[in-house]
């Protein structure tokens, strides 16, 4: 990790799933370039040794799938760290393996209540303090299934493609305000979520990748945190790939 002295300096990023992964990674550069950060995570252990890890300022335990517990969150981290100037939406999961047909509809919603509905939760509790504010960075992870989509793996492809136009629509709806919120579609990288899959489907993806390799967390991590820093001040309602070349558009 290459740390670029005080870029967040009097900044302060909301990060959910960052307990672990890529919201931890970036989490973890964010404090080193001197910003302030708050993680949101459903792992409370997992929490707790993360923020003792990095130095986060503020902990919350909860279900980004509860609207209700995520405005609460909101409310509490603002108040706490005197303000929210990022947030980076990375809390997901990937849901059953299996073809469409076999799909179980409980897999289904919990995929899509947190992987997209959550992204949108945040966004809504949080973006009237940016609009305040009159500045925000928004980073909402999506994926290069959501523009390619991965057999086997529908509810978690749909639900990307939808933080993808989504983060379209808002990076719209704030363009001009101070506000730019974009998403980032990486290819897979090593982290705590692989363990949800079966090893066919993460050599599968490995496959699709021209480099050949998966990607590392910190080489998301670094694009996250240009996206949420100053330097990303003319491109929203847009997409950063870190795909190894597997999407070029």
């Amino acid at each position: 990790m290459n740390a670029y002295r005080d870029r967040f300096a009097g900044r302060a990023a909301v990060i959910t799933g960052g307990a672990s992964g890529l919201g931890k990674a970036a989490a973890a550069r964010i404090v080193a370039e001197g910003g302030k950060v708050a993680l949101w995570d459903l792992n409370a252990d997992a929490l707790k040794a993360a923020a003792e890890e990095i130095g986060a300022s503020h902990v919350v335990a909860l279900d980004v799938a509860d609207a209700d517990a995520v405005s609460a969150a909101a409310e509490q981290t603002h108040g706490l760290l005197g303000g929210i100037d990022i947030l980076i939406a990375s809390a997901g999961i990937t849901g059953a393996t299996v073809p469409v047909q076999d799909f179980p509809l409980d897999s289904w919603r919990r995929v899509i209540d947190i992987n997209l509905n959550g992204v949108f939760y945040c966004c809504r509790a949080i973006t009237p303090f940016m609009l305040k504010a009159g500045y925000g960075r928004i980073v909402n992870v999506a994926s290069v299934a959501g523009k390619e989509g991965n057999p086997n793996a529908s509810a978690y492809s749909a639900s990307k493609a939808g933080v993808i136009g989504f983060t379209k629509s808002l990076g719209k709806e704030l363009a001009g305000k101070g506000v730019i919120a974009n998403s980032l579609t990486p290819a897979t990288f090593e982290s705590p979520i692989l363990e949800q899959l079966p090893q066919s489907q993460v050599d599968y993806m490995r496959s699709k990748i021209p480099m050949g390799r998966l990607g590392e967390v910190d080489e998301s991590a670094a694009m996250v945190c240009f996206m949420a820093s100053e330097e990303c001040s003319f491109t929203t309602a847009s997409t950063f790939d870190t795909s190894g070349g597997r999407t070029t558009y």
